[in-house]
């Protein structure tokens, strides 16, 4: 079981015409786990962030230490939750934590839905360039939670995994998604994984429509890619 700090934050500018609710703040005592994410917590460009497959996000704490090693001059930024997570712990990775494993929190169940994607926004919060393309390049993205069932959570009370449904990793997934080539048999088996978030069974089912993957840029850095 490990017990998990908690944070929270609220919609704010970041420049560049650009808006977050990144900026966190960590909570100490009981608060309400709803269906779309802890109280007082909000989320900026709802395509992309929060809805019930990405009601939390989870970063592990001990990448930290690796971020401090790859950014020497921004390594003050990188303690939690630098990223922008709702929960950090030691001991859970993207190597043990897996794709439909349910945990218990408190009173509340949660799922694993999906690797988090990263995006430019984190570029921007932390001034470095192409820290959301490091961080997917070494698939040390975190992963992202649905609530199954409502309740009230703290960081004194730990995560207890409860039954495993899948054998796909989130660091499979991730590598799946991000480091290979086309593959038709590995797409097939990410979306056979129970508890998939649906925005990601749509993307391997569109990598199979179009028999190509998609552009990565726009993600990333806010750009098209470039011919």
């Amino acid at each position: 079981m490990h017990n998990p700090d908690v944070y929270i934050g609220t919609i704010k500018p970041l420049g560049q015409g650009v808006s977050s609710a990144i900026a966190k703040r960590q909570v100490d005592g009981s608060l309400l786990l709803t269906l779309e994410g802890l109280e007082g917590d909000e989320q900026a460009a709802l395509e992309y962030h929060g809805g019930a497959d990405r009601a939390l996000c989870h970063f592990p704490r001990e990448h930290y230490a690796w971020l401090r090693q790859q950014f020497p001059e921004q390594e003050g930024n990188f303690h939690p939750p630098a990223l922008g997570e709702n929960i950090s712990t030691l001991g859970l990775t993207e190597d043990n934590v897996f794709i439909g494993d349910i945990f218990r929190w408190g009173d509340a169940l949660i799922q694993v839905t999906q690797p988090r994607q990263p995006c430019y926004k984190l570029n921007t919060w932390l001034q470095c360039q192409d820290l959301s393309l490091q961080l997917q390049q070494s698939g040390r993205c975190g992963w992202l939670y649905r609530v199954i069932t409502a309740g009230k959570v703290s960081g004194d009370r730990p995560l207890e995994l409860l039954t495993r449904n899948s054998e796909m990793s989130v660091a499979q997934a991730i590598a799946i998604a991000y480091s290979m080539p086309f593959d038709e048999e590995q797409y097939r088996r990410l979306m056979s994984a129970a508890g998939l978030a649906a925005s990601w069974q749509k993307m391997m089912q569109m990598r199979l429509l179009n028999r190509k993957i998609e552009d990565f840029n726009r993600r990333l850095f806010n750009s098209e890619k470039k011919e």
